[in-house]
């Protein structure tokens, strides 16, 4: 796009990428394979008070021909306190043929430091200063961009978390775009994060670009696609079901 970027205002003071009981489910095609596996990403709010929380876990398999090639399965949970909107901790667990990985992080916001235990390689644990920002996913700050206005040339920040690594992002509204999928035909935002503020490292460093296709024509303002490129190839992930909140 050729216009400047404008900051994007300020959505609704804490809001969250998904509300207690929405379901989004996706079907990943990577390169000519039309499909290799299937991504779920559901929220469920848990307790009551000042102590409720909310949930969100992203589960990851490959299925089918795929996944006698590529057996891959994983899960992540985010786990936010629904009176402050924080992230309060986050685990990831994933299994390829013979490699684990599974660690957790929590985050201490009075102390500005975050506890890293990888439970796989024990030396690894640490503990880390916090930068500023509130810390997410990729996924679900991708998914949390369905809250801000979507006008192309827009763009804000956002504060990635990738084991033990913080990243700051930009993610900017770059282009509008019509998606079709067998879940319905969208009109949408198409968003790209990037580290425009920092030296690139890790994927962002390599190459990799990251989109979010964002609905615009509808309320539930749904992420019906994500696609991933790496010079060895491209994943998408398109949505195939939703189920909305309680």
């Amino acid at each position: 796009m050729g216009c400047a970027a404008t900051a994007l205002a300020e959505p609704p003071s804490r809001t969250f990428a998904l509300q207690d009981g929405e379901s989004l489910t996706y079907s990943v095609r990577w390169g000519f394979i039309p499909s290799v596996g299937r991504i779920n990403i559901s929220a469920q709010a848990v307790g009551t008070g000042d102590r409720a929380l909310l949930r969100v876990t992203t589960t990851t398999s490959t299925w089918g021909l795929a996944r006698g090639l590529f057996p891959f399965d994983a899960r992540g949970e985010s786990v936010y306190s629904l009176k402050s909107g924080l992230l309060l901790s986050s685990s990831e667990w994933s299994s390829y043929r013979k490699k684990e990985v599974k660690n957790s992080i929590v985050f201490d916001y009075g102390k500005g430091m975050a506890t890293f235990v990888d439970y796989i390689h024990p030396k690894k644990s640490r503990v880390i200063p916090m930068p500023e920002g509130d810390p997410s996913d990729l996924i679900l700050a991708l998914i949390q961009t369905r809250n801000w206005d979507l006008t192309p040339g827009r763009a804000r920040d956002a504060l990635v978390l990738f084991e033990d690594t913080f990243y700051p992002l930009t993610i900017r509204v770059e282009d509008s775009d019509f998606v079709l999928s067998t879940f319905g035909f969208f009109k949408t935002a198409v968003l790209v994060p990037r580290m425009e503020k920092t030296p690139p490292v890790g994927m962002f460093k390599r190459g990799s670009t990251v989109q979010v296709w964002i609905e615009t024509d509808d309320d539930r303002r749904l992420p019906v696609r994500f696609a991933v490129d790496f010079k060895f190839g491209s994943g998408i992930a398109t949505l195939i079901d939703y189920q909305p909140p309680k």
